[in-house]
């Protein structure tokens, strides 16, 4: 005469089939890497007032945001730290926001651009998908230069095929509030309009679920 099976030990074999049919559970596997210099580290603040710490809790648990912004950054010292940063981190996807600190000391746009493109080459060589910010400088620089600095960011991102973010304190400066004394570093009631700025756009590059196609 046959037992009747143990209701306790029945569910816990019933489970663990269920789990093997399921697959291993795996840990979100998701993670933007961000490049950039103080307007993106939380300058004058405690880093989780910063609107980068503030996607991470929008993106939710699927998520890892890696603020790798360091203030006074440059796209040089980016250039060099670029390899290093994708070897630690394995970013699924990259968004690149430098040039301010090199626009503010007037460097040659030609030299920006090439340092630009050495992250871009990097970041895209690592096979995450990359996005790149346009940047603005104050207008005291003078119109050929902002012209030329500028334009950088439109013919960088038509040529290597990335989204070009808006810049995300492009409607802020004149706002009471947003900016800090200096003029040049957004405040802490900043932060989130910063990431409103840009939501729909970083909402429909980090839903891609593979990367940017590269050119043959």
């Amino acid at each position: 005469m046959l037992r009747s099976a143990d209701p306790l030990r029945t569910t816990v074999w019933i489970g663990a089939v269920l789990l093997v049919l399921a697959g291993p559970v795996q840990a979100a596997d998701q993670r933007l890497l961000i490049i950039g210099d103080s307007l993106s580290d939380a300058y004058n603040m405690p880093r989780e007032a910063g609107w980068a710490y503030l996607l991470e809790q929008r993106l939710g648990s699927e998520w890892r945001v890696i603020n790798a912004a360091i203030s006074g950054e440059t796209t040089a010292g980016a250039a060099f730290r670029t390899p290093e940063l994708l070897a630690r981190h394995q970013p699924t996807h990259i968004l690149i926001i430098l040039g301010g600190n090199d626009g503010l000391r007037a460097l040659s746009p030609a030299q920006v651009e090439s340092n630009l493109q050495s992250v871009i080459e990097a970041a895209r060589a690592s096979d995450a998908a990359v996005a790149l910010m346009q940047v603005r400088l104050p207008p005291s620089l003078g119109p050929v230069y902002l012209r030329r600095f500028e334009g950088i960011y439109p013919a960088l991102a038509q040529e290597n095929d990335l989204l070009l973010v808006p810049f995300f304190l492009e409607a802020l400066f004149d706002q009471p509030g947003m900016m800090l004394d200096d003029g040049i570093h957004p405040s802490v009631a900043a932060q989130a309009p910063m990431l409103e700025a840009i939501w729909r756009d970083l909402a429909s590059f980090l839903m891609k679920p593979e990367a940017q196609p590269q050119d043959s």
